[in-house]
């Protein structure tokens, strides 16, 4: 259809918050956890088309919930208007288990101050 397919603004998503994460995280809690993703929400208030231009920015816009973090990812055109706000929900492993577990209050620290 000549703009950005919706799996594209996800993979897009997922690379600014692994990108986000190895920026940020200490090399060590990047050796003992990981992350997958539990949910996606998008809204599509606009789209791009080959040559056009998107910024995104991630943030983190509260706490964590248990296992449970969430994180928001705003694309603009270039006009600076908001044309896909994503929210994620994503999960914590510890590597060694496999297992979900509760976000350590050092890990969040970094990404909430």
């Amino acid at each position: 259809m000549g703009h950005v397919n919706n799996a594209v603004w996800v993979q897009w998503m997922e690379a600014m918050a692994t990108a986000h994460w190895e920026a940020v995280a200490s090399p060590e809690h990047q050796a003992k956890y990981a992350w997958v993703v539990t949910r996606h929400e998008i809204d599509y208030r606009g789209n791009i088309r080959e040559g056009e231009s998107v910024t995104g920015e991630t943030f983190i816009p509260e706490g964590p919930s248990g296992a449970r973090f969430d994180r928001r990812v705003d694309f603009r055109n270039a006009d600076g208007k908001v044309i896909v706000a994503a929210r994620t929900t994503w999960a914590m492993i510890d590597i060694a288990t496999g297992r979900l577990m509760r976000v350590p209050a050092e890990v969040a620290a970094p990404f909430i101050a």
